[in-house]
């Protein structure tokens, strides 16, 4: 499987990450996501696989962070995957986000961590997070289900204790995660593609490769935004 073709798409965030890979060999791509994810994101797949010289038939999955994340990056992502994996005929792999965030510290700290607390901003004063331990054989175990909780209400898993664990993605700067919660280590970083691409073979291994049509986001939230009334009551709290 490590000379299988894969191609991995995350857009959680406001970043856009993109890559391809094929024994060993890497080929990248990140800039803003949001709406731009939506307008750059298969021209600069198609840039990716002619710079390769591999055309999209031969992909063995096309992965995508499912979520939870930015829903319009989330449906962005799913809808590309989707459409590429229909028009070639392959399979996808629809992957946790915050598995992928989880993933993508390894390249960033030695030595990597073992234990990762993946939080991404949900916006609305609530975080996305799931606590990780990476097991001897490499694949990350969740610790617990992913949730969706308020930055005063997030703490690391209690067996945790006296151990030393890594707090990652971009809530910290919103909320102020690290200053109260004192990881040892905090990593700001967006879930990456490349780290999609490791977790790739695994999933396949795994059997959770679906036909482009069963490929779904992770919401986990269905709320995209306060109402009116809810901001108002709020602010009157704040103040």
């Amino acid at each position: 499987m490590k000379d299988f073709c894969w191609l991995a798409l995350e857009a959680s965030t406001d970043v856009l990450s993109i890559a391809l890979g094929r024994a060993g060999q890497v080929w990248s791509h990140e800039s803003p996501g949001g709406a731009h994810a939506s307008r750059e994101g298969l021209a600069t797949v198609q840039a990716l696989l002619a710079q390769a010289g591999i055309p999209l038939a031969a992909v063995r999955a096309i992965a995508f962070g499912r979520g939870p994340g930015a829903f319009t990056g989330l449906r962005t992502a799913c809808a590309m995957a989707q459409g590429l994996a229909w028009g070639a005929n392959v399979p996808v792999l629809p992957i946790d986000t915050l598995a992928v965030l989880a993933e993508s510290t390894q390249s960033l700290q030695t030595p990597a961590p073992h234990h990762v607390l993946a939080v991404l901003d949900a916006r609305m004063q609530q975080v996305y997070a799931a606590a990780y331990t990476r097991g001897a054989d490499g694949v990350w175990q969740a610790q617990a289900p992913v949730q969706v909780v308020s930055p005063e209400a997030l703490v690391p898993p209690a067996h945790w204790q006296g151990q030393a664990w890594c707090l990652a993605g971009n809530a910290d700067a919103a909320y102020g995660l690290a200053e109260r919660l004192h990881p040892p280590v905090s990593l700001h970083t967006p879930p990456r593609a490349e780290a999609l691409l490791r977790l790739a073979p695994a999933a396949w291994a795994a059997g959770l490769a679906v036909p482009a049509e069963a490929a779904l986001p992770l919401y986990v939230r269905d709320k995209v935004a306060l109402t009116t009334a809810e901001r108002q009551a709020a602010a009157a709290g704040g103040a």
